[in-house]
């Protein structure tokens, strides 16, 4: 499963990924193209990363968190340009209960 995208991102599918019949709990962070930075317009932004080394790190976080929660994670990063609106990342965490889902899906966004 690839953690980098260059269509958009449906959350629908990442819901789907991790929930299940033990799920009490799903989690869920987008992060969205907004319409400034530090007092300046934002048009578009554009995502490049070096794939092979961002996908290991991607699993990486997700595997911490794994191991450090009783979680299932989902998490997806746009590539290419996006204009201000559309969803540039999203993590989705499913867990029998609400903490480790929250607790989970922020670590790995500020991991991120």
């Amino acid at each position: 499963m690839s953690h980098l995208t260059r269509a958009p991102i449906e959350l629908g599918a990442l819901i789907a990924r991790v929930s299940g019949p033990e799920s009490g709990a799903i989690a869920s962070f987008l992060g969205v193209v907004r319409a400034h930075h530090e007092g300046r317009s934002v048009v578009r932004l554009e995502y490049s990363a070096y794939e092979p080394m961002a996908e290991a790190e991607a699993r990486r976080i997700l595997a911490e968190a794994e191991a450090r929660w009783p979680v299932r994670l989902a998490l997806v990063h746009r590539l290419g340009p996006l204009v201000v609106g559309e969803v540039a990342v999203a993590v989705v965490a499913a867990s029998a209960h609400r903490a480790p889902a929250f607790e989970a899906c922020r670590h790995v966004m500020e991991e991120v």
